[in-house]
């Protein structure tokens, strides 16, 4: 094999305290497709935003054509031939092709913006994609699919010697992605060299000649496609870690058979991003909602509590008497406690304070003798019992919560919910970002909620943790449901099922 056209050698990269990259070999080659895989949290992207010029590398060295490089942005990146296809689509929807494909680069004749000369362009660019739009089509009006074959043609004004294709397929139909292959082998023949990120195993074994896999920030294996099966990856991906966590236990969170179900899902379906979505979860169980990014796990949670629309389908909560009555979903917040993937953006007024924050989602039933008038008294006693509940570490109850840490603002959110006496929690990505005191923190009050009868639907991307919390596991792929597993099952039997 002639030497490689990119050698990351021995790259390293944390974030505070936290090592996401420690000592990663990587090797690209002209006219090769190299599929880059791993675990959820596993460094694939942080490498690639080494790469691309996003972060910079804490060491290691990075060499194109043999030569030492180091970018400090990505338009240097750009300058050395490296191009990413990123898996959102970083488009304007309101505006043309044309002005998608040249932003913040048009060819330019005397001072002004040369359109002419960039519609010709375009056009050639596009064509070589097989797309035939005009340049002035608002991108906004196209679908996935041309959407894709936009962003790939923007990459390919560079002219690149490495693309990077970041999830390329999560959001395409079966043709369009027929097509993008078709694209990926014309850009082989004309030597440029492929990294390929992607969950989906059949793509590695229809697209890619070589995989490199990615376990906790390490080289897990490098490999010719053809001498790896579907269980080798897996394998790699796993690694040899012990299948059960220490202490483990699956009578944690279990419901006896005979519990009454406390939420029922019935074929929830958004066309185009989660299709036929159908479970119930049963008082005092954990149901652990596992897949691998992309999906369709959080678009799950969001079009069951009404923060997306669905297109049909019903969901059924218990009331009171265990009664299950359909909501719509417009009216299951407040009916349910959620806690969001993104608690700063959905679940956090940032401006306000901790005790306004942890009340907020309870003022009916914080009013006193005067009907509609806080009383002041019974806020603050319900502040400090759940800011003492779950020790979480304030200054003060007044205090902007934008100013507590990550895991005390989840501790407030909790605590908010807490005091509805709600039957059903909904908990997306309830420990990312919190150090490791604040995740058993949080994982201590899933399990005191299973005990007290609440039904848990709980999503986290550490396989680790999801386990050590879960008795049942529904797992998605390519937004369905494809298998539900108990709680003796494996790590290896969740990837396994997420990878199918």
């Amino acid at each position: 094999m002639s030497e490689a056209i990119l050698q990351m050698r021995q790259i390293t990269k944390s974030f505070s305290a936290n090592k996401v990259l420690r000592g990663i070999d990587l090797e690209a080659y002209k006219g090769e497709v190299l599929a880059l895989i791993g675990a959820n949290g596993a460094g694939k992207s942080t490498m690639m935003n080494i790469l691309c010029g996003i972060y910079q590398e804490d060491s290691g060295e990075i060499l194109i054509d043999g030569k030492t490089v180091k970018f400090k942005n990505p338009t240097e990146a750009i300058e050395h031939g490296i191009a990413f296809v990123q898996q959102e689509m970083a488009l304007m929807p309101t505006m043309s092709i044309v002005d998608n494909l040249f932003l913040n680069n048009f060819q330019v004749k005397r001072g002004l913006i040369d359109y002419k000369n960039s519609k010709k362009k375009c056009v050639e660019v596009l064509k070589k994609l097989g797309c035939h739009y005009s340049p002035d089509t608002l991108v906004g009006s196209l679908g996935a699919g041309d959407r894709q074959l936009v962003q790939i043609s923007r990459a390919l004004l560079s002219d690149p010697q490495i693309i990077i294709f970041d999830e390329a397929t999560s959001s395409l139909t079966l043709p369009e992605k027929e097509r993008l292959f078709k694209v990926i082998k014309q850009l082989r023949e004309e030597n440029v060299a492929i990294i390929y990120i992607t969950h989906m195993m059949d793509e590695i074994f229809s697209i890619c000649q070589r995989v490199m896999v990615l376990r906790g920030g390490i080289t897990a294996g490098k490999e010719l496609v053809s001498k790896v099966s579907h269980a080798d990856l897996v394998k790699m991906m796993i690694g040899d870690k012990v299948e059960e966590l220490t202490g483990h236990s699956h009578t944690v969170g279990k419901a006896s058979e005979d519990a009454p179900v406390a939420m029922q899902v019935e074929n929830v379906t958004r066309k185009g991003v989660v299709e036929g979505i159908n479970f119930s979860i049963r008082e005092g169980e954990v149901v652990g909602l596992w897949g691998l990014m992309g999906a369709g796990r959080t678009e799950v949670v969001r079009c069951i509590t009404g923060l997306d629309p669905i297109d049909e389908g019903t969901i059924s909560i218990a009331d009171k008497n265990g009664k299950l009555k359909k909501l719509p979903p417009k009216k299951m917040i407040g009916n349910v406690a959620i806690i969001t993937e993104d608690r700063r953006v959905d679940g956090l007024a940032l401006e306000m304070s901790v005790k306004d924050n942890m009340t907020s989602a309870n003022l009916k039933n914080l009013t006193g003798k005067v009907p509609g008038l806080l009383d002041k008294k019974k806020e603050l006693e319900v502040c400090e019992r759940y800011v003492k509940e779950l020790e979480t570490k304030v200054a003060s109850l007044n205090q902007p919560i934008s100013t507590l840490s990550g895991g005390n603002q989840q501790k407030v959110i909790l605590g908010r919910w807490l005091q509805k006496d709600l039957k059903v929690f909904i908990l997306d990505e309830p420990t990312r970002g919190l150090d490791i005191g604040a995740k058993a923190d949080v994982m201590k009050v899933i399990h005191q909620l299973s005990e007290k009868g609440a039904a848990v639907l709980v999503i986290m991307s550490d396989i680790d943790e999801l386990m050590s919390v879960s008795q049942r596991y529904l797992v998605m792929h390519n937004g369905k449901i494809v298998k539900e597993l108990g709680g003796e099952s494996t790590q290896t039997d969740l990837m396994a099922a997420a990878l199918q």
